[in-house]
């Protein structure tokens, strides 16, 4: 399983039975697989979403979003429930390049992805049992 740092983004390779032995990068030593959302920006989005094997979630949010706010701590829920899903924000005020180029034109809006892809996505705030449902109903 290929893994990007989100600390360096430097691609680490991690075989998948030791995905839950608490990994960090070769690179920098950091944590590859926290139980917690990852930061992401203009900068950073490509290489995370691209170059990480897991499937990756997107919660593309603002901080004048009153629902976002709200949510925030419901998506953060969910991330540290599930370990074979990847989960970022994207602040579509920061990183407004990320938010043009996906079409985001609502939030809160999470988007998954595979391989770089999008595979689906769902607008709206939902509630970590929602948010994890929602991931399985995708394959995630």
């Amino acid at each position: 399983m290929q893994l990007v740092c989100p600390a360096c983004s430097t691609r680490n390779r991690v075989p998948d039975e030791r995905l839950d032995d608490g990994p960090k990068c070769g690179q920098c030593g950091q944590p590859l697989m926290e139980l917690a959302p990852v930061e992401l920006g203009d900068a950073s989005f490509d290489a995370y979403v691209s170059g990480t094997g897991l499937p990756v979630v997107v919660d593309f949010w603002a901080e004048w979003c009153g629902p976002c706010k709200m949510m925030a701590p419901q998506f953060a829920a969910a991330a540290a429930r599930s370990t074979r899903v990847r989960f970022a924000k994207v602040d579509t005020e920061a990183a407004r390049q990320t938010g043009l180029r996906h079409g985001i034109r609502s939030i809160p809006t999470m988007v998954l992805f595979r391989q770089g892809r999008e595979a689906a996505r769902i607008s709206g705030a939902m509630g970590a049992d929602q948010i994890l449902a929602w991931l399985r109903s995708q394959g995630a």
